[in-house]
């Protein structure tokens, strides 16, 4: 082989050397930059779970803000979830028979929800509880109140009934006898209605 044959020779090889070094780092680069892509799409992916998490969370939180819908004695309406929570506590008192506890519940509770929807309802136990500690004239005040504030109410026909009781322990015997004329007319197929005409009959 002449001189200028090996020397092309050897600078072939050196080309094929140098091309498969390159391809060799080309192949390493490409695994590195996939590497990279790889990272970044679980980088993007756990960011995207992120804030999907915390999307949720915001929306949990601003639904438990948001008043929803409630039915009490029959009246469906919206409410805020420390409206129904003190509503809810205060009548729980009343029902374990703690009625001097309950009564500062309600009292409480009408104070800080003045528009609230459970408000009739709140008056109504409220007069209870005051009826049950022989606080005749704020029971009086507090079932008039309800009539008053709601007469289409499924509470009122009871509110009259309790209100001519409580007149009756004030010794107000005809003004107990009005609010059962009164009861009697406004819902004359009421439960309540039926006890007001006993209660009247046994009163002449």
């Amino acid at each position: 082989m002449s001189e200028t044959a090996a020397q092309d020779a050897a600078q072939m090889r050196r080309a094929f050397v140098e091309l498969q070094n390159q391809l060799e780092a080309s192949q390493s680069e490409t695994a590195r930059l996939r590497g990279q892509v790889e990272q970044l799409a679980r980088d993007l992916a756990e960011v995207q779970r992120r804030q999907k998490d915390a999307a949720q969370a915001v929306d949990e939180r601003i639904r438990k803000l948001e008043p929803f819908k409630v039915t009490v004695d029959g009246r469906e309406f919206l409410s805020e979830a420390s409206e129904k929570r003190d509503y809810d506590a205060a009548l729980a008192i009343f029902r374990k028979g703690d009625f001097a506890n309950a009564q500062i519940g309600f009292l409480e509770f009408l104070s800080r929800y003045g528009a609230s929807g459970y408000r009739p309802s709140a008056l109504f136990w409220l007069g209870s509880a005051q009826y049950a500690q022989k606080e005749y004239k704020e029971a009086v005040i507090n079932f008039r109140n309800l009539v008053q504030l709601a007469g289409d109410h499924v509470r009122a026909p009871e509110a009259l009934l309790a209100m001519s009781n409580c007149q009756v322990e004030l010794k107000e015997l005809r003004a107990a006898k009005r609010t059962l004329e009164d009861l009697i007319a406004a819902y004359p197929s009421s439960d309540a209605a039926t006890a007001a005409k006993d209660r009247l009959a046994r009163m002449k």
